[in-house]
């Protein structure tokens, strides 16, 4: 056969890309309601401290710690299935996130009263652990299923590019929900409550969140089963010979390879700020603006350049490379934030627009490195095989999965940090003071400004694999593929 090996393991339709985005379409759908609604669920319904959230969310993470790389290993070396190493995972998931996602904001009676707080933070946590290890079990073996679904560097691209065109249409259903939860507050009489602004002050509602909560978890269900049904494992691996201590050689060989550390790194901070300003928004549109509409509007700013960027980015990181297309927009991005600090002693009313239209700007250059982000990392696991011959892609995944779990660590430090640092009041029928509101936009548009100018500087100065690399990685691959074929470790 004249066809190359790579040829022979890529040649994907539209029904690929589709079932392959459709995986994190589902996958967004639960998750958008834990990076939107769950911070302010927990303050404003269960009546939980910031501080005991922000312990809850680094328990779990400790957690991961450990039954991420587990889970990475079981991918790794367990004896495939009739329908490949990771594919059946998606199966595997699909009711255990689903139900997990639903008792996360199922609220007892009593819950969140006085006397029953003790119960309703055992009950926070162990919900929100379980939600932890569900999704654990679906993103390790969907970020693995990339490397067996084609070999082609190009189609890599694409497929990262469907798989956030995805992650942006599962995530918004939620800003819905959001927008529509709450409710003016009311005193015994009947009238508004105003705040000191003169405002009147809105307090979200449990009625509609669960409802809509409940639905989403059935679409994100029914989708992973369809979704299962769409995708095709093209490389067929054979079980893997595990020796002693191949666990601890595989770590070394990741945390040694520059372009997976600094991918890994990049990763946990853009999802520390695409989190810190999902959750941490719902607070400033609320408290600030009392406009909660533009939750809705913020994220069509944020998500919108997507709709030009699918049909472009591919050529571009073809002609231009991934990292220096990414680079550029994430210096971008945190150049519209920091504009957004500077303007805030404007008239809300105007700045409002202002800071949609900024919200716009960022969206443009975060989306480059949303969209490449995961073609980066294969590029990255497929440098360390053209190194040192090892590949073990569940173990890779579950440690970079586990750095964008470091980034929720972070955020939930910022957005429960910064609500401490503003005194922000969780009592119930509490009113925020003015200077409390003044310093919620400063910390809301700083801290994203920080975050993107890190991943910036280490887009442009460590992240190595450039678009001359990124080629001569590909014909590497090549020769690899061969090897390993001939060798009888892999079938096509």
């Amino acid at each position: 056969m004249n066809e190359s090996y790579i040829a022979r393991t890529s040649g994907l339709k539209t029904k690929d890309y589709l079932g392959y985005a459709m995986i994190d379409a589902a996958g967004c759908l639960v998750f958008s309601l834990v990076t939107v609604l769950l911070q302010k669920f927990y303050t404003d319904i269960f009546h939980l401290s910031p501080l005991f959230i922000m312990l809850m969310f680094i328990a779990a993470r400790v957690w991961d710690g450990i039954n991420d790389p587990i889970m990475g290993r079981i991918c790794d070396t367990v004896r495939p299935s009739r329908f490949g190493r990771y594919r059946p995972w998606i199966l595997y998931a699909a009711l255990p996130l689903s139900l997990s996602a639903v008792l996360m904001f199922l609220k007892f009676p009593g819950f969140g009263e006085e006397g029953r707080m003790t119960a309703t933070c055992i009950y926070a946590t162990a919900t929100y652990i379980f939600f932890g290890m569900a999704y654990t079990v679906l993103q390790i073996p969907f970020g693995s299923l990339a490397s067996v679904v084609t070999t082609d560097a190009h189609e890599r691209s694409r497929l990262s590019v469907w798989r956030s065109i995805g992650a942006a249409l599962g995530s918004i259903p939620v800003l819905l929900i959001a927008s529509f939860a709450y409710a003016k507050r009311l005193d015994a009489n009947g009238n508004v409550v105003l705040g000191e602004n003169g405002k009147a002050i809105t307090d979200m509602q449990y009625a509609p969140v669960i409802r809509g909560v409940a639905i989403m978890a059935l679409c994100s269900f029914i989708m992973l089963l369809i979704a299962f049904r769409l995708n095709r494992e093209r490389v067929k691996t054979k079980p893997l010979n595990v020796e002693k201590g191949a666990a601890r050689r595989v770590m070394t060989l990741l945390f040694q390879n520059r372009a997976f550390v600094s991918v890994s790194l990049i990763s946990m901070l853009l999802l520390s700020g695409q989190m810190f300003t999902q959750s941490f928004y719902t607070y400033l549109f609320d408290d600030y603006f009392h406009a909660n509409w533009m939750n809705l509007a913020s994220q069509a700013c944020t998500y919108s350049p997507m709709l030009v960027m699918m049909f472009l980015l591919p050529n571009m990181a073809k002609k231009i490379g991934k990292k220096e297309v990414c680079a550029v927009g994430v210096a971008a991005a945190a150049a519209a934030n920091l504009v957004l600090f500077f303007l805030r002693g404007m008239d809300p009313d105007i700045l409002m627009w202002v800071f949609l239209a900024l919200c716009f700007v960022s969206g443009c250059g975060l989306t480059t490195l949303v969209m490449q982000l995961w073609a980066m990392v294969t590029d990255a696991i497929d440098d360390i095989e053209v190194r040192t011959g090892s590949r073990d892609d569940g173990t890779a995944y579950s440690v970079f999965n586990f750095f964008r779990k470091l980034g929720q660590v972070l955020s939930a430090v910022c957005v429960n940090g910064a609500l401490m640092g503003m005194h922000y009041k969780v009592e119930k029928g509490a009113v925020q003071t003015t200077e409390n509101l003044h310093r919620m936009y400063d910390l809301a548009t700083l801290i994203p400004a920080v975050l993107f100018a890190l991943m910036a500087l280490m887009l442009f100065v460590y992240y190595p694999l450039s678009r001359k690399k990124v080629e001569e990685l590909q014909l590497q691959k090549e020769q690899k593929l061969k090897e390993h074929y001939e060798n009888n470790t892999i079938d096509i």
